[in-house]
């Protein structure tokens, strides 16, 4: 289905207006001497829409690229030289935290926990916070599955020998 591509995919009056709202968070990115070009919004946007598309996501807005420019533009571990590949990779590594949480995570909740772990615990590392957020996500996973039963039981949807729904 090819509804994702049509969705995410920019024509050249879409592609012109979301290229300027990124160049826009230049004026908060600049004081971090981290400056992006219409060509590195243009490339962050291309890969934005390839991630989204491989996953078969649908967004309607260029917020969270506007938010991971917003948090992490004041790392001490981006340089100017590293920012754009940063930007991406981020990208990709929030959407498919988004898919690992099947979106019980809000974007600005998980993206504080990725600039938390960014910082503090990974040192800048990218690879180590895939792996960081890869047993996050994991544990996310495991604590609303009980957080589900738990709230189902409650409500004497489920049987207490073998949680089964009732029939």
């Amino acid at each position: 289905m090819l509804l994702p591509t049509d969705f995410n995919s920019m024509n050249n009056i879409g592609q012109t207006r979301l290229i300027n709202e990124i160049l826009e968070m230049n004026k908060e990115s600049r004081e971090f001497n981290l400056v992006l070009t219409p060509r590195d919004a243009a490339s962050i946007l291309e890969a934005r829409n390839e991630f989204l598309q491989q996953l078969a996501r649908i967004e309607m807005s260029i917020d969270v690229s506007k938010s991971l420019i917003r948090n992490f533009c004041n790392s001490s571990f981006i340089t100017p030289e590293d920012y754009v590949a940063t930007l991406i990779e981020l990208h990709e590594i929030f959407y498919h935290i988004k898919n690992e949480t099947d979106d019980k995570i809000g974007d600005n909740e998980l993206i504080r926990v990725m600039k938390d772990y960014f910082e503090n615990s990974c040192g800048g590392s990218l690879e180590l916070l895939k792996s960081m957020l890869a047993s996050y996500s994991e544990e996310f996973r495991k604590t609303t599955v009980v957080h589900t039963l738990l709230k189902e039981d409650q409500n004497g949807d489920f049987k207490k020998s073998g949680n089964k729904p009732n029939e």
